[in-house]
């Protein structure tokens, strides 16, 4: 099982294999979504104080080990009940596996994966769902707890606010160099197993009430649905935004998945470059799996990049 390449068997790759953010929201244009103003997932009102937290998220392989993508895919989908402020309670796994293709025995270590991801969470994780798939998937239902007067939404940010990252990019140009190449990075799959729980209990801590978590549609994406949803224009220093090691080499040498081109397409339109070459346009556009917080506002730990102001013509001015 060994030399098995479960990337192979997937057209994408992570969270780079989501919908396009602009396709995705013409979809569900004119839906009646009753929310708390996030994205990242649902908040229902139980009581007076507390909301239930629900979210899903699945993909398809991200890495060739079994264990660690299911580690990786658990990690993530758990990602957006702590970018709401909240804790997560109870998991059920997703699991679509072509059994005719792959041996029931890799399933198992990917589902051993999400179970350990779990676990580390304090999570409970019960049964769930299973079909029989032409591409391996795998990820979480997962539901949580949250103050209602502590809730980390979209549309929290004020202009004078910090923004802060809790996780180096680039995950995504890596993580594509590893499924061309087969090379591994041991320090993309560390960044992508690391629970946001931390960096979330300090934002609650610090009265943080704006964030989300950087995912699918790169920083970029997800900065531009923060600014968008608080009516402000976030100012992106470029310089300051930390990188994995060897992303800009992978960069260069042209390991760019198609869903970050889709990525920075999007937010164009919304953004003003100032003297930001095309490269490090892709890196900040760079679809990330299981990425960090982007908060409006300082923790330990975080590095800002950037802060709010109040809105312009553009959702965002990278420097």
């Amino acid at each position: 099982m060994e030399d098995i390449r479960l990337t192979q068997y997937g057209r994408g790759g992570g969270c780079a294999c989501k919908i396009p953010a602009g396709e995705l929201e013409e979809l569900l244009a004119g839906f009646d979504i009753d929310d708390v103003g996030g994205d990242d997932a649902a908040v229902v009102k139980l009581d007076h104080s507390t909301g239930l937290v629900a979210t899903t998220d699945f993909f398809t392989p991200v890495v060739d080990s079994a264990y660690d993508w299911g580690r990786i895919a658990a990690c993530n989908a758990l990602s957006d009940v702590y970018a709401m402020g909240g804790s997560p309670l109870v998991a059920l796994n997703l699991l679509a596996w072509p059994r005719d293709l792959l041996p029931m025995e890799l399933a198992r270590e990917v589902l051993r994966g999400g179970h350990d991801m779990a676990k580390e969470a304090g999570c409970a994780l019960g049964g769930g769902h299973s079909i029989d798939d032409a591409e391996p998937k795998y990820g979480l239902a997962v539901n949580g707890l949250v103050d209602l007067d502590k809730v980390m939404t979209l549309d929290a940010g004020r202009p004078g606010m910090p923004l802060s990252l809790t996780k180096p990019l680039g995950v995504g140009v890596l993580n594509n160099r590893h499924k061309v190449t087969g090379e591994v990075f041991p320090h993309a799959i560390a960044t992508m197993t690391a629970l946001n729980r931390d960096a979330s209990a300090a934002a609650v801590k610090a009265g943080i009430r704006c964030g989300t978590d950087v995912t699918g549609f790169g920083l970029l994406g997800h900065a531009h649905k923060l600014a968008r949803a608080s009516g402000v224009t976030a100012v992106i220093d470029s310089s300051a935004v930390p990188y994995l090691d060897g992303t800009r080499e992978a960069l260069r040498e042209g390991y760019v998945s198609g869903g970050t081109r889709r990525n920075l397409e999007w937010v164009k339109p919304h953004t003003l470059f100032e003297g930001l070459a095309g490269d490090e346009q892709l890196l900040l556009a760079d679809a990330q799996t299981s990425g960090g917080l982007l908060l409006a506002g300082e923790i330990p730990g975080a590095i800002v990049i950037g802060e709010l102001r109040p809105a312009g013509d553009h959702s965002l001015v990278v420097r």
